[in-house]
């Protein structure tokens, strides 16, 4: 692990995205199958295959511990060291103390060593697991032998590399070392839900064999928003398939004659929330993987998400909401029909495909309806077609190029969304405080962040939006998901906040509405928002899927443009 970690200590030193690749598909070149399949996971972020859904379970206090005993760290020089780094791999890391005993080890720790011992983790259950958690990864830090390979082993456990290195990247990589098609690559990773398989597919040629992993979730593709009441000049030089942009939740659907999956944006299985749909996907033909959207309807029409909201989350639905609120699945792709995977296949064919497949199911499960545009339409068929989709009660147009691939986790020009009321933004909510009145006793003021890289920079507070019902929750919450002392300190200093505010784990994701953005030293985003409030919670986002600092930055080039065209039909008044 040595060799790992000095390659993540390169890759976190540079920006440039193709020497970060080069620098990874150097490291996996060099490495024999039984360490090439879980170094290429390590990069990911993740030591098991997705397809697994394992986790180590190991929380920051069992590390704490271990180090603290492998390496006699204290707590307050944990602390200083964290206050520096706020992360805790690289304030743990200088502590290592190598040992002269490597016991089981005997030399190094490998890739494959360590990837036994976080098996062994994953296992440990009972009433003893904890510490049986504790004395394994005693047993992985007293085979560290340098700092970075220490820092990068916690960070492994931990879940947060942290080095500006997305899956997509890795599997490029993968193609890079063992001179492989990216696209068969892709392909494969997509199918597998394991890169540490398809690493070793591709150094042995055999890639084609690779064959699909139903029920492991495949990294959805995202459409690029464009501007309402722009020339639409993203639109020309090509045919494009037009759907209805629905209020719903993204589901991804895995349907085996053994079981049928509903994984939300998070790609967690949701299915037990939706009955109607599992039942209808129960009743097609054989296996399939497809893509759509989860929407609540009543007399065929769909309604606003505030209504789906009471189904979110649900592990037993009653009969009285299945009544109130019916849920439909409108699907717009096949991903996989029994053995074959249709990623590469033009989505023309795959809209064919699935309108065979799903010809005689049930009222809750449809096809997307879809019309053609041609490449030299113009703004006003455009928004003619908009506002017949707002007046069914949707949200606005999708765009796809008839002849795209499905491309996994990409937002691309390939698929375009077009809405009127561009200026929201999902943010993550980073601290809480107590509201004041009748909500003292609750945590209602929310502050909340955009993505800046791999960091997050707050940029406004929020106090409506939320029912009171919602609030209670999320005041119960947040209580329980505090950072602890040492993280809090460090992140109020890194998130520029005040005293007094308490800091939570940054995993919740809300939509924030606004009236204009402005340039505003209040914030270390550098801008602020004029009347923020929460248009709704997005359970089905994960942090990694809130806006940018740069689509903010967007957003206030666009109003200012408008501002000046505004100006411009008043005659500069």
């Amino acid at each position: 692990m040595i060799a790992f970690g000095r390659t993540c200590a390169a890759i976190a030193a540079t920006a440039s995205k193709l020497e970060k690749i080069a620098l990874v598909a150097e490291y996996l070149r060099g490495l024999d199958d039984g360490d090439l399949a879980p170094a290429a996971r390590y990069f990911t972020g993740n030591p098991f295959p997705q397809a697994q859904k394992r986790s180590l379970s190991v929380g920051w206090r069992t590390l704490v511990e271990a180090t603290a005993a492998t390496w006699n760290v204290d707590d307050t020089a944990l602390a200083v060291a964290y206050r520096s780094t706020g992360d805790l791999g690289a304030a743990l890391g200088p502590f290592v103390r190598p040992s002269h005993d490597l016991g089981l080890f005997r030399d190094i720790l490998t890739p494959a060593r360590l990837y036994a011992l976080l098996n062994e983790i994953a296992d440990a259950t009972g009433k003893n697991a904890q510490k049986r958690r504790r004395i394994l990864c005693e047993r992985a830090f007293s085979a560290c032998t340098d700092a970075l390979e220490a820092t990068y082993v916690i960070k492994i456990m931990t879940g947060e590399l942290r080095i500006g290195l997305r899956d997509g990247l890795v599997v490029d990589a993968v193609a890079q070392a063992f001179e492989r098609d990216p696209r068969a690559v892709r392909r494969a990773a997509s199918a597998a839900g394991d890169l540490g398989a398809v690493a070793l597919a591709a150094k042995h040629d055999a890639l084609d064999q690779v064959t699909i992993a139903y029920h492991a979730p495949i990294a959805f593709m995202l459409a690029t928003p464009i501007a309402y009441g722009s020339e639409y000049g993203e639109l020309a030089a090509a045919t494009w398939l037009v759907e209805d942009k629905y209020d719903g939740i993204r589901a991804q659907a895995h349907v085996t004659p053994e079981r049928v999956s509903l994984f939300s944006r998070t790609l967690n299985d949701v299915a037990a929330s939706y009955p109607e749909v599992v039942e209808a996907l129960r009743a097609l033909p054989g296996s399939c993987a497809l893509d759509g959207e989860l929407v609540a309807v009543r007399d065929g029409r769909v309604l606003p998400f505030r209504y789906l909201q009471a189904r979110l989350q649900r592990k037993v639905v009653s009969p009285e909401l299945l009544s109130d609120v019916p849920v439909r699945y409108i699907v717009f792709d096949a991903l996989a029909r029994n053995d074959e995977f249709l990623l590469d296949v033009p989505l023309e064919e795959r809209r064919s495909r699935l309108a065979e497949l799903l010809a005689g199911a049930s009222d809750a499960l449809v096809a997307a309806p879809w019309t053609a545009l041609e490449a030299d339409a113009g703004a006003e068929v455009v928004h003619e077609r908009f506002e017949a989709s707002r007046a069914r009660g949707n949200e606005g147009l999708v765009f796809k190029r008839s002849n795209s691939p499905y491309t996994p986790g990409r937002r691309g020009k390939a698929w375009l969304k077009l809405k009127r009321e561009l200026a929201t933004l999902d943010c993550v909510i980073v601290a809480v405080e107590r509201g004041h009145g009748r909500r003292v006793n609750v945590l209602s003021d929310y502050t909340f962040a955009v993505r800046n890289g791999d960091e997050l920079a707050v940029i406004g507070k929020a106090y409506s939006g939320l029912t009171d019902v919602e609030i209670a929750e999320m005041t119960e919450w947040f209580e329980a998901h505090r950072l602890p002392p040492a993280e809090a300190r460090a992140a109020y200093e890194r998130l520029d906040l005040k005293r007094g505010e308490i800091l939570v784990e940054p995993t919740v994701v809300v939509e924030i509405a606004f009236d204009i953005i402005q340039r505003s030293e209040l914030h270390a985003s550098g801008y602020s928002l004029r009347f923020p409030r929460i248009v709704r919670l997005r359970p089905d986002k994960l942090p990694e899927d809130a806006d940018t600092i740069e689509r903010v930055g967007e957003i206030y080039a666009e109003m200012l443009s408008r501002e000046a065209v505004e100006d411009d039909a008043r005659g500069g008044a």
